[in-house]
């Protein structure tokens, strides 16, 4: 029965990180370990529960259904395990955090509101930049970036749901232009750009429908280096931007920015807190990933 509960535990975090690599990093095993384990478990239930490619591993329709068991239980035995921890030990100390604007505003600031209210000695610095930090090299204990963005040797959480990205234009803008209908139409129109340090190329925007992918290098009046930038020049007529959709809900609603390409923009993996497993966690460290993991269940 122990075994098995360990099986059950390895198998959720090859899930949940989607990579065998990841989760052994995770868990300070080898990947073999790991592999081995979650064979295991597959020729105990009789079934296939992970599909595993060169490149990615997903869960079979069997195996996403053990997930969704499994998560509500383990996930709770942890946060009590976690509790119990912590009450010999008050969190306390500094915790340094890189992450975006976007980031910030669309799923850390509530739950980073309430760590400092609830723990007063938790200090939290955030480092509000698009750019890539070098997060061992600056000294901060996490980054928040999207699933691209992490490397494989590094520990990924989730903490927010999936996203789509949002191509939006002001109505006036569009008035005197025209709505594009395919992401080429893009070739004719003011594009927003978005470079995220002085040494990147612009961001090319990428676009998936109906298994066609697309990446359109796009041109046009500017080029900043924050989305929020973007929008503004959207809303004052410049052309289309190209953010995530929680930026731009409220405009969209108010009818101040209109979306373009909808049916092209599918949802893909959110935000992650990642970090490297080589390095000792605080307990206040480890209390900002435990409220600031996302629930998927």
């Amino acid at each position: 029965m122990r075994e098995e509960l360990s099986d059950l535990a390895l198998f959720m975090a090859v899930a949940e990180e989607r990579s065998f690599t990841r989760a052994a990093v995770q868990l300070e095993m080898s990947q073999s370990a790991v592999s081995h384990a979650v064979r295991r478990l597959e020729s105990q239930v009789g079934i296939k529960l992970l599909n595993r490619t060169s490149r990615r591993v997903s869960t079979t329709d069997a195996g996403e259904k053990l997930l969704a068991a499994l998560r509500p239980g383990l996930g709770m035995i942890r946060s009590r395990i976690e509790e119990l921890r912590l009450l010999g030990d008050a969190p306390r100390g500094l915790v340094r955090l890189a992450a975006s604007k976007a980031a910030l505003h669309a799923v850390l600031w509530p739950r980073l509101s309430q760590i400092v209210q609830d723990y007063p000695e938790i200090q939290i610095e955030l480092n509000l930049e698009s750019r890539l930090i070098d997060l061992a090299g600056e000294r901060f204990d996490a980054g928040i970036r999207m699933r691209e963005f992490i490397s494989p040797d590094m520990i990924a959480v989730k903490v927010g749901p999936d996203l789509r990205m949002a191509a939006v234009a002001a109505p006036p803008y569009l008035r005197t232009h025209g709505t594009p209908e395919h992401p080429d139409d893009l070739d004719h129109h003011a594009c927003i750009g978005l470079r995220f340090h002085s040494q990147a190329s612009t961001y090319d925007w990428e676009f998936e429908r109906d298994g066609e992918e697309l990446a359109k290098k796009v041109t046009g009046p500017f080029i900043f280096s924050e989305s929020d930038v973007c929008i503004e020049a959207a809303r004052a007529g410049h052309g289309i931007a190209f953010v995530t959709e929680p930026e731009v809900m409220d405009d969209i609603e108010r009818g101040t920015l209109r979306r373009v390409l909808e049916d092209w923009c599918p949802a893909f993996d959110g935000y992650y807190l990642c970090y490297s497993g080589r390095r000792n966690i605080s307990s206040a460290f480890r209390l900002v990933i435990d409220r600031l993991r996302y629930d998927e269940g």
